[in-house]
């Protein structure tokens, strides 16, 4: 079976044909790409032959699946497969899975990284002082004994809570289904964003979580509570975060993700506003989460070649 990996994975590539020697040995015929390319053209030439493709967060519609006649296994090197069209897979008899949990860890270590920055004025005071400054008007908080909310308990979500719980924190959580999670509190969202002192997002993006935060959702929230996004960008809607931030309402905001993937265009509506950290969708990023992700993607396709796929979406 011809296996196509469309885009580089983030490990040397020696090492991502070693993983999938090892993994798959013979069964496939595998073919790399070095370079990354979202030209649907050229995606279409990559893959063509292919009955499996391999690929990250590039937009794979249905412009370039309607010209790929021997395709029938889609395989996401990445937690979301929004740039997938599945409907059209799922019409096409196409299977689509993806490589979750092998960012969790990282994702999870970065809302930390973006919560301490934010509470003891990391970026300010390294600025100040560089100026001949002190820490007047930079005195920051402890997170023990705050109220840390989390939007959305999978995997990342619950180890932040976990992460949160070992802070000090008093936890809760909104989750579209009911869980149990020791000593997290669940509630509605709406009582959630009223309690809670920081507020972390951690759901997919799908049509029923776009625009899933905006100016009501932030008006709700205590006044001075800190706001992080490392899901998706559409998730949020970034003019009210501005807004919330301009107007004095949150103390501070983190995100990782924004409508589009970086770059970001210098005008974005978060990029004039006080108290906010931003960075280019790094969150996954770990050389760590790389391996771990080489690793599921070869267990997807053999999972996938012996009848009983992992991971499935469609």
């Amino acid at each position: 079976m011809k296996v196509a990996f469309l885009e580089p994975l983030g490990i040397p590539q020696e090492a991502l044909k070693k993983c999938v020697d090892e993994m798959l040995g013979d069964r496939v015929e595998a073919v790399y790409c070095d370079t990354r390319n979202e030209d649907p053209a050229e995606l279409v030439k990559r893959s063509e032959g292919a009955e499996c493709v391999v690929l990250s967060n590039i937009r794979f519609g249905k412009e370039i699946l309607s010209e790929l006649p021997d395709l029938k296994y889609i395989n996401v090197a990445f937690t979301g497969v929004d740039l997938v069209d599945v409907d059209y897979c799922r019409e096409k008899g196409i299977k689509v899975s993806n490589c979750a949990g092998y960012s969790t860890v990282a994702v999870a270590d970065l809302v930390f990284g973006f919560v301490i920055d934010l509470a003891r004025n990391i970026l300010p005071c390294n600025d100040v002082v560089r100026k001949g400054g002190t820490k007047n008007g930079l005195v920051g908080f402890e997170l023990e004994g705050k109220k840390f909310g989390v939007i959305g308990a999978g995997a990342i979500g619950s180890r932040v809570l976990r992460i949160a719980q070992a802070f000090g924190c008093e936890t809760y959580a909104y989750n579209r289904s009911a869980k149990e999670i020791p000593g997290v509190t669940f509630l509605p969202m709406e009582e959630l964003l009223a309690t809670c002192d920081i507020i972390s997002v951690h759901v997919p993006q799908t049509p029923a979580t776009i625009g899933m935060i905006g100016e009501k959702e932030f008006a709700l929230m205590k006044p001075g509570a800190l706001f992080i996004n490392t899901a998706r960008g559409p998730i949020v809607d970034s003019r009210a975060l501005a807004d919330a931030l301009n107007s004095g309402k949150l103390a501070g905001a983190a995100v990782d993700v924004f409508e589009k993937e970086p770059p970001v265009p210098e005008d974005h509506p978060l990029f004039g506003t006080k108290n906010l950290i931003a960075t280019p969708h790094v969150a996954f990023a770990s050389y760590q989460a790389f391996e771990k992700r080489a690793v599921i993607v070869c267990e997807n396709i053999r999972g996938w070649l012996d009848g009983a796929p992992v991971n499935v979406i469609v």
